[in-house]
């Protein structure tokens, strides 16, 4: 009887081990996860400029390698390369970031360099069926570009024993980074090739990080930094901070003369010929007394918020109650409150609607919306349906990435000094005017005070678009800012042979 029990114990055992296992098996089948190292290949052609480029794109997974050289994280990543080039080592190679810092790489990749882009207006409104197109400007006819997630962005994701405090924060994300290009180069055996770094809003201290991180530690030297829509990097100058908001006064202008809301003498001049006069203002008036804080004198202070408001298309009492300096969030609510409207911040072109006209700020941003509601299904689409890279993970267009850890930032020192130790980088600076959280303005005043010996100025170049933050989501920027990359590269090869030096 004892034998027979204990032959039934173990069958019922190995049952329920069996399920157990199955089970098991299921759970594991279901769990989202990502290939660590990947990559599948496709080719394609685009017609650029009138001409047929053919071209192989691989999208696919990089692991970020931790100390013990095992995998801390995989990187997402898309790359294009031009098919008909039977020698790269003289082919640009262009490494794309986003910011955020948590934004995926889908917005510079359909929007702006990459061979595709998506279906959306001339002027950058969602459009449907959604889905993505060939883009005539990429600039792929004269580089190769590759776009990267960061971690916690796209479908990038940390794995194994990695840790958060490992990849969020200004340094953090240099240093994995950095280590990550360094594979990528190697891998597709592009040392000898000229590169380039392009960055959008937080991809610019990224990309200016970097720009030391690769050459300090990693002994790669770059040919260009391209900074779209730049942050102050960091920077503390003498005069304002990059981020004060009295270098937004430009914008005021620009947001206020694209909605009609300036005197009929400013509104019926161009937009380009007001700036410069509305820039001048704001360093040689406005911020003067500004720094008098209260002990302005009353006449001239009169005299300044008449002027405020005429340039920015409010009114004189909004101005005075803010002592010369309007809040930007206060503007976007304010300049068409008569009408209804609220005004975008990364893109003062779009509107928004409220639920109450009263109070200080918007509801919501309305570009951002519109953005996320044009981008989201294409990324989705391109990636999954038309690349076949198929997984159950959310694609993050903005990803988990807080807490940040913003100490120590001095990217832009980090790319001024790589600068002064390499005579070939050159950095090209491209802004909206119509953009109010990363305004062209101030993006010129960075750019003037990367390097404040002026030694290196004519290592720099600024374009300003009738856009946003994105500005190539307009058609006709489209074409314009990539012929402007275009451009930068070929002035930023040297001469065959030519020595790198002062």
């Amino acid at each position: 009887m004892k034998s027979k029990n204990n032959t039934f114990n173990m069958k019922a055992f190995l049952s329920l081990l069996m399920l157990f296992v199955i089970f098991s098996a299921t759970v594991d089948a279901q769990k989202r996860s990502l290939p660590i190292d990947t990559a599948l290949v496709q080719t394609d052609e685009v017609t650029i400029k009138g001409q047929k480029v053919p071209y192989k794109v691989t999208v696919g997974t990089q692991p970020v390698f931790g100390e013990d050289g095992e995998a801390d994280a995989s990187l997402f990543f898309t790359f294009y390369e031009r098919t008909d080039v039977s020698n790269n080592e003289n082919r640009p190679i262009f490494i794309s970031f986003n910011g955020g810092p948590g934004a995926g790489s889908l917005w510079m990749h359909l929007g702006y360099t990459g061979p595709k882009r998506l279906k959306i207006s001339d002027e950058g409104y969602p459009v449907q069926p959604y889905g993505v197109e060939d883009n005539p400007h990429s600039i792929l006819d004269v580089a190769d570009i590759v776009f990267v997630n960061p971690v916690n962005t796209g479908f990038s994701r940390i794995v194994n024993d990695g840790k958060p405090e490992q990849f969020f924060g200004v340094n953090e994300d240099l240093a994995y980074l950095a280590d990550w290009i360094d594979t990528f180069i190697s891998r597709h055996e592009r040392w000898k090739s000229p590169k380039y770094l392009i960055g959008e809003s937080y991809g610019t201290p990224r990309v200016s990080g970097l720009a030391g991180q690769l050459q300090g530690r990693h002994w790669m030297f770059l040919n260009g930094v391209v900074l779209v829509s730049p942050t102050g990097l960091g920077l503390e100058p003498e005069g304002p901070t990059p981020r004060s908001s009295v270098l937004k006064m430009p914008y005021y202008t620009a947001a206020a003369w694209y909605h009609n809301q300036l005197t009929p003498e400013l509104q019926n001049r161009d937009l380009t010929e007001i700036l410069p006069e509305v820039e001048a203002f704001t360093l040689d008036e406005l911020l003067p007394a500004l720094s008098r804080g209260g002990f302005v004198d009353e006449n001239r202070k009169a005299e300044l918020v008449e002027k405020v408001a005429r340039y920015a298309g409010l009114s004189e009492e909004l101005v005075e109650d803010y002592n010369l300096a309007v809040p930007a969030s206060a503007f976007w609510k304010e300049l068409l409150r008569d009408e209804g409207f609220t005004i975008g911040r990364l893109d003062s072109r779009y509107k928004g609607i409220d639920k109450t006209d009263g109070g200080d700020s918007y509801d919501y941003p309305a570009e951002y919306s519109s953005w996320k509601h044009s981008f989201t299904p294409a990324i989705n689409h391109y990636v999954q349906d038309v690349l076949g890279f198929k997984t159950d993970l959310q694609y993050y267009v903005s990803g988990p990435v807080r807490p940040w850890n913003r100490e120590g930032n001095e990217t832009g020192e980090m790319l001024r000094q790589a600068m002064a130790e390499n005579p070939n980088l050159k950095v090209l600076v491209q802004a909206g005017y119509y953009d109010g959280a990363t305004d062209y303005f101030s993006a010129k005043y960075t750019m003037w005070n990367i390097d404040p010996s002026g030694k290196m100025k004519d290592r720099f170049r600024f374009e300003g678009y009738r856009s946003g933050h994105m500005m190539y989501l307009r058609t006709e920027d489209l074409e314009t800012s990539n012929e402007h990359i275009r451009e930068f590269i070929r002035n930023s090869l040297p001469e065959q042979g030519a020595p790198a030096k002062y």
